[in-house]
């Protein structure tokens, strides 16, 4: 191998070093880390594929453009004119013709099938365990949990919570590893539920109920936000679900059935209280 081919490979391997590894840098589960260039870690089967079909999609198009530079490379080194002071003729290669069809479409049917797959798993809604409705408002969400009382509430940002811009007065509550499906809608305008952990991104849009599920496989915290322009409050409508084991949720359902008795908490303004 040259020494071009151990640049070449070098940078391959360092690049799926990084690709690979740079989920290392994120400070703390479920939300984003300074500096952090990465898809953050992923806590849900979907968000699983979808790191998966990433990092498959990296090293695919790392192999093909280090295969086309060291094409470039070896034209540029062995066709130039000193080199080559009398220059081929050739007009045609039926090999090479045929390679550079069936090539791509051989590796384009490769990207395809884990690509529906990941997109069959996104959309094809299991059976749920627990049902939440998240409606979009400005400038902040709405929940309620039909299968558990018909309570709802309101989240706003709390400006007094960290992280900062994602710390909300009252958070959605999941238990750990059920099938949780969302009913998303917009009261006003088109808003979009988004996050990032769990590999959930869908619109709310006003008149129409769209749905999306996740499944939280850790507990914790787990920060997203609106992922459309719906306004001048858009960036300050976080997204924060709190993952707790079975007999927490049973505990905090019956607290929400008497805190939320009387339907929303909040109006327009956030309130600071803690959580219950």
């Amino acid at each position: 191998m040259g020494q071009v081919g151990r640049h070449l490979l070098g940078l391959g391997v360092a690049g799926l070093t990084l690709a690979t590894g740079g989920a290392t840098f994120a400070a703390e589960l479920g939300q984003p880390a300074p500096w952090e260039w990465t898809l953050q870690q992923s806590a849900s089967p979907v968000m699983d594929n979808i790191v998966w079909f990433h990092n498959f999609l990296f090293v695919l198009i790392t192999l093909i453009t280090l295969f086309v530079l060291a094409l470039l490379v070896i034209v540029v080194m062995k066709f130039n004119a000193k080199a080559n002071p009398v220059p081929s003729r050739t007009t045609h290669n039926t090999l090479i013709e045929v390679a550079w069809t069936l090539v791509p479409v051989l590796i384009l049917v490769g990207i395809s099938v884990p690509s529906f797959r990941l997109l069959f798993l996104e959309l094809d809604v299991p059976k749920a365990d627990l049902t939440i409705k998240a409606t979009g408002k400005q400038w902040y969400w709405s929940y309620a949990y039909p299968d558990n009382g018909k309570f709802e509430f309101d989240s706003l940002m709390a400006q007094d919570k960290q992280p900062r811009l994602l710390g909300v007065d009252n958070e959605m509550v999941v238990p750990v590893n059920k099938v949780v499906r969302v009913q998303v809608t917009g009261a006003d305008v088109i808003h979009a539920f988004a996050l990032p952990a769990f590999g959930v991104k869908i619109d709310a849009i006003p008149g129409r109920l769209n749905e999306t599920w996740f499944k939280a496989t850790k507990t914790g915290m787990f920060y997203g936000q609106c992922s459309e322009l719906c306004g001048k409050d858009h960036a300050f409508m976080p997204i924060a679900i709190r993952v707790v084991e079975d007999k927490d949720f049973a505990s905090w359902v019956e607290t929400a059935k008497k805190k939320y008795a009387s339907g929303g908490t909040s109006t327009f303004a956030s309130a600071a209280g803690p959580t219950q």
